[in-house]
């Protein structure tokens, strides 16, 4: 398929990757910008950790706790332009829609969409309102509910990225103590975008794609055939160290671990048990 000069400046601005690279990846990929990824990286091409950052669409995050602080729902609702993510209809309507989450906790997205507001309208009519009052297209794209002994949480300023955490073993520790913790965490989960809690939280698919990554990048390199299964192997623990929460070097004091915070910080029998994050369009 013929790949044009945008797609290929698209794919760089992605990855960081130079011209010539993205245009063979995309040729490759027949135009498919994930697989055009997963090729470059596989290359050994310089792949750039934000470039779901880059890719995001409009909109804002909405997060809300109960008042106990054991569940919080959280939703994202999109739209073409920054300007219309500041506008107060567009907040206002990502705080109804919210609202309707939270109290009825749908199955998915699909389902949120067919439940009614207030008033008894579907907010698939209300999506469509708005979409002829503002002249933008809006849609609820993610949705998603966290329960936990404790949860705790945090929207980044802007609110393009949010999370909820949850954590287990706090009954020992007051409020304010979790809470302080609780959004050191929460904050590291905003910034180093962690896939999972800990590694055993890795879903098998993931785990079989870096495989594939590091056996083609040591092939590339000139490994021998019967090295590159072991030094696979190797690479995938330096995967889950820096991608799996509880793993991940502590942003705010890099000679321990997250785990070796919490435990410092609220007694050894304290973790994180779920989270949730997210970011305005990533997948």
């Amino acid at each position: 398929m013929e790949i044009s000069a945008k797609d290929v400046a698209k794919l760089r601005t992605i990855t960081g990757s130079g011209m010539m690279d993205c245009k063979k990846a995309l040729t490759e990929a027949e135009g498919d910008f994930d697989k055009a990824v997963e090729i470059l990286r596989k290359k050994g091409q310089k792949v750039s950790a934000n470039r779901a950052d880059r890719e995001a669409s409009e909109g804002a995050v909405f997060i809300r706790a109960n008042a106990a602080g054991t569940e919080a729902a959280l939703i994202e609702l999109n739209c073409e332009t920054d300007f219309v993510a500041r506008n107060e209809d567009f907040l206002a309507l990502g705080n109804d829609i919210l609202t309707v989450a939270d109290a009825q906790k749908p199955a998915d997205t699909d389902a949120l969409r067919a439940l009614p507001l207030a008033d008894g309208r579907a907010i698939t009519d209300h999506l469509s309102d708005a979409m002829g009052k503002i002249g933008e297209k809006i849609d609820v794209s993610k949705f998603a509910v966290v329960k936990g002994e404790r949860v705790i949480t945090y929207v980044h300023p802007g609110a393009r990225i949010g999370v909820a955490v949850a954590f287990t073993g706090v009954s020992n520790n007051s409020a304010s103590e979790v809470e302080a913790i609780g959004r050191d965490i929460a904050m590291q989960i905003a910034a180093m975008s962690p896939v999972a809690v800990d590694k055993d939280g890795v879903d098998a698919a993931t785990i079989q794609k870096e495989i594939e990554i590091a056996i083609e990048q040591e092939r590339a390199n000139g490994r021998p055939e019967a090295m590159l299964e072991k030094i696979a192997q190797g690479k995938l623990g330096k995967f889950f160290e820096d991608s799996t929460l509880l793993n991940q070097k502590f942003v705010k004091d890099s000679s321990k671990t997250v785990l070796q915070y919490i435990k410092e910080a609220l007694g050894a029998g304290v973790t994180v048990s779920a989270f949730v994050r997210l970011q305005l369009g990533s997948k």
